[in-house]
């Protein structure tokens, strides 16, 4: 078996994706763990009672048997990931935990009654949906990190299996940076509209570009001249929804229906990423949009209206469409549900993100910093970000260039000839070469200067031994 997201992440030979799956898999899909502390989702050989998750779930790491030519796994690993990233676990017990907000008949009765609310009777509303938030105990809150771990973990498998202590690979980032930043926004109503040109300045001021979605029915009037000014300052512009009423995924047809008029709006605008309403979500119908990219699922909907999460903080295909996850908390989550204007979760989560080399995806609305308070939050936010921008080496950038990446490092080749390594393929002059070692555990990550030569060691054997000029290290405990 290939495991096709190992290489994805990794830009990896498939060799050292190769793993075989051991006796028969179970017909029963429940949770699992994958080392000490991941929980999974998926089917695997060995009898388990994995209800939703608690205490004394079977961890699958110790039933691996590397005695072969290959890892064998009591699992398969694809499943294992497309289950997490796909949120199919959402549709095991997991579902009465998703809270009042999911079901349809609160949906649309609330989503009919919402514009006759005032903001604090819809949050006093929603604090009471969201009252069991701290009790799930997956996805991990405040960052899930699970794909990855998986996946590390499956990668020091392959190595130790294969008597190799590093193997380089194509870095995550271009240019060597650490971890990546896209700010986007929102814009729900006509106040947040008429005061998107203030948000534009505050950007701008800091010498941040930022995205903003564009709700294109109902809500507000869209002018040319209101979608120029935001292209002309070199923002970004994208699709949110259709008409931002909670319906979008309520039906297939109804759906394919709305998805020619997004589609239209696309083209009209110009843009080639969309967010849904609320994060609502349906990654099984998404590849109807004619989109690049989508953002519209988070890594951890605790305190979402549709609960779940991707558990991941990278970019992932689904289908053609690559999917850019949300992985910190909504402004609006923050402030009215937590009850918070300080910036410590934010910052928890950034932090937590950028230990992985994750990508960093906040949304801030114009509609919910008007108010003074909410808008010095974002301002101190703002200036953590360029923080990491000028001291921590990260990429803050627009969604589109992070797709224009992506998508280019996914073609992208390592080469090794004559001890050097070269990566082939366009926008290859970006890429940096980058080496993955472990230390018992732990996964060390290091990313070389951009001419390094490249040397994989095998066991106490080495091949030329060259000077490394090492740039810098990070270590992880899949």
């Amino acid at each position: 078996m290939i495991v096709n997201a190992l290489i994805e992440r990794y830009r990896c030979s498939e060799a050292l994706a190769s793993f075989a799956v051991g006796d028969e898999l179970l017909s029963e899909t429940n949770y699992l763990r994958f080392g000490s502390g991941d929980i999974c989702y998926g089917q695997s050989s060995l009898r388990t009672s994995g209800t939703f998750p608690r205490n004394g779930l079977c961890d699958l790491s110790g039933n691996v048997d590397n005695n072969g030519t290959l890892p064998k796994l009591p699992f398969d690993p694809c499943q294992m990931v497309d289950h997490l990233r796909m949120e199919r676990y959402a549709g095991s017990d997991y579902e009465s935990r998703r809270g009042v907000l999911s079901s349809n008949v609160f949906q649309k009765a609330y989503y009919s009654l919402r514009p006759l609310l005032d903001v604090p009777v819809r949050k006093h509303l929603q604090r009471w949906c969201f009252r069991d938030w701290e009790k799930l105990a997956f996805p991990a809150w405040p960052v899930d990190r699970t794909v990855e771990c998986i996946l590390e973990r499956l990668l020091l498998l392959s190595m130790k299996s294969r008597g190799i202590d590093r193997i380089p690979f194509i870095w995550f980032w271009p240019e060597g940076f650490e971890s990546c930043v896209m700010v986007t926004h929102d814009v729900e109503t006509k106040a947040g509209a008429d005061f998107t040109p203030q948000v534009l300045d505050m950007d701008d001021s800091v010498g941040i570009k930022s995205s903003f979605q564009v709700i294109p029915e109902k809500q507000y009037p869209v002018s040319a001249a209101f979608l120029n000014e935001i292209r002309a300052r070199g923002f970004e512009l994208n699709v949110h929804d259709l008409r931002h009423d909670g319906n979008l995924f309520d039906e297939r047809e109804s759906f394919l229906c709305r998805a020619q008029s997004i589609n239209r709006y696309l083209r009209e605008y110009g843009a080639q990423g969309f967010r849904a309403g609320r994060m609502y979500r349906n990654a099984d119908w998404i590849g109807a949009l004619d989109i690049l990219y989508d953002m519209s699922v988070p890594s951890v909907a605790h305190l979402e209206p549709q609960r779940g999460g991707c558990c991941t903080v990278f970019p992932y295909y689904i289908g053609g469409i690559l999917e850019l996850p949300l992985t910190t908390t909504q402004d609006y989550s923050l402030f009215h549900i937590l009850g918070s204007y300080s910036t410590e979760l934010w910052l928890k989560q950034i932090s937590l993100i950028t230990e992985s080399h994750g990508l960093v995806s906040v949304i801030i609305h114009p509609d919910h910093i008007i108010e003074k308070r909410a808008r010095e939050a974002y301002k101190a936010l703002l200036r953590q970000l360029i923080l990491m921008r000028d001291e921590k080496n990260a990429w803050v950038t627009l969604p589109r260039e992070v797709n224009r990446w992506w998508r280019a490092r996914s073609q992208m080749k390592l080469v090794q000839r004559g001890g050097t390594c070269y990566i082939e393929g366009a926008g290859s002059e970006r890429a940096r070469v980058a080496y993955a070692s472990f230390e018992g555990d732990q996964v060390v990550y290091t990313i070389a200067n951009k001419e390094e030569v490249c040397v994989p060691r095998y066991g106490d054997e080495e091949r030329s031994r060259v000077k490394v000029n090492e740039q810098r290290t990070r270590r992880h405990r899949p």
